[in-house]
């Protein structure tokens, strides 16, 4: 399971998505630096998560990435 101050930074992230209008995986993997740059409040941190987010998303393995846990899809899925 996820570490309990790595698994709040990610709802914390999300959170912050959300309020800025990004609710989908298209709108997450369409979101460019300059879109990130302008949610108020944004860390550096909060940045590299968002990044870390959009790679998880293309990979099909965000629900794995959130809980912590190990993913189980391959490509070939």
């Amino acid at each position: 399971m996820a570490d309990k101050n790595t698994l709040a930074q990610k709802i914390k992230v999300l959170g912050k998505l959300f309020a800025a209008g990004c609710n989908t995986e298209k709108e997450l993997q369409d979101l460019k630096m300059e879109d990130i740059l302008s949610i108020p409040g944004i860390t550096v941190s909060e940045m590299k998560e968002i990044t870390e987010l959009q790679k998880q998303v293309k990979s099909r393995t965000l629900y794995s990435y959130l809980g912590g846990g190990i993913n189980e899809h391959t490509e070939s899925d």
